[in-house]
């Protein structure tokens, strides 16, 4: 018996040792750096992973959707008159939802380019002007509506609502009810919510914090908490439930809201970012008139 103890004492820094540097294994894949792929853009934006690892993302000013494959890493302009796509995601039919703020829309784009509009308005006004959004896996859309005035708006370019807010519209409604859900924002951007449907980051910008909610079965929202105290433009998670915040590069928090990584990118502001790929394990970074690659040791989620 003592010589077991005596044993299990002695091995048990090296186990803790190979778990813990298991568990705290780098996200990023050893030696890589992020990669330029393209370059010439105005603006990037909005990088959307479909179910064969392809990442489409826009450049705005352009009003273009482009397609990066995940077949030869070439880049190609799958969509041409957006409605200006920013934000976008996939849903599970392959439609394509874009946050299309030319006329503060939210589109549904078809695999053949065609689309139909979801969203419009809120209680009889214009939205803002969405700008980014996540599907959840009941098919229920959750937006943020900022304003950013564009110099390509033709309407009137002030503030449509009574605020800069956070919506969600139920896929039982036909996607046809828009519910205003956080009115406390400052101005709400990036958002992601788990795979499993159980929470929703949002990132206040303005504010320079990103919160956290617990997600109901009816759609609504409880438990607002402050996970970082950065804000950021755009965001995505991986495998592990990290979560990546973009401005001036990537940063990395781990679940419980701790920096864990970052990631300088050359470029004046790093907008977005997704995993795409064959084997999600490749990070897609939107940044100015660039787009990134770069090779991960973790995997992404659709």
């Amino acid at each position: 018996m003592n010589k077991t103890i005596t044993l299990f004492c002695l091995l048990l820094p090296l186990i803790c040792t190979t778990a813990c540097t298991r568990e705290n294994k780098g996200v990023i894949a050893p030696g890589a750096i992020p990669e330029k792929v393209a370059d010439g853009f105005s603006f990037t934006e909005g990088p959307a992973v479909d179910k064969n690892g392809n990442v489409y993302f826009t450049d705005q000013p352009n009003d273009r959707i482009w397609k990066w494959s995940s077949d030869n890493g070439t880049v190609s302009i799958f969509l041409e008159n957006t409605g200006r796509a920013n934000g976008m995601y996939f849903d599970k039919n392959g439609n394509l939802l874009s946050c299309s703020d030319m006329d503060n829309e939210i589109w549904s784009i078809s695999p053949d380019g065609g689309h139909t509009v979801v969203a419009a308005d809120y209680e009889g006004k214009k939205l803002n002007g969405p700008n980014d959004l996540w599907i959840h896996p009941n098919g229920n859309v959750y937006f943020t509506d900022p304003l950013y005035k564009r110099e390509y708006w033709t309407r009137d370019p002030e503030m449509q609502q009574d605020g800069q807010h956070l919506y969600y519209i139920p896929l039982s409604s036909g996607r046809k009810n828009i519910i205003r859900i956080d009115n406390q924002l400052e101005q709400p951007n990036g958002i992601i919510g788990s795979p499993d449907g159980k929470l929703l980051y949002v990132a206040d910008i303005r504010a320079g914090k990103t919160y956290v909610y617990d997600i109901a079965p009816d759609g609504s929202l409880s438990g607002k908490k402050l996970f970082a105290p950065m804000g950021s433009d755009g965001m995505t998670m991986d495998e592990r439930g990290n979560i990546y915040l973009t401005g001036k590069g990537i940063t990395v928090f781990n679940p419980q809201g701790e920096q864990i990584e970052h990631i300088p990118v050359e470029a004046r502001w790093t907008a977005n970012v997704c995993f795409g790929g064959k084997d999600m394990k490749t990070l897609l970074i939107t940044a100015s008139q660039y787009l990134y690659t770069l090779k991960m040791n973790v995997k992404g989620i659709r």
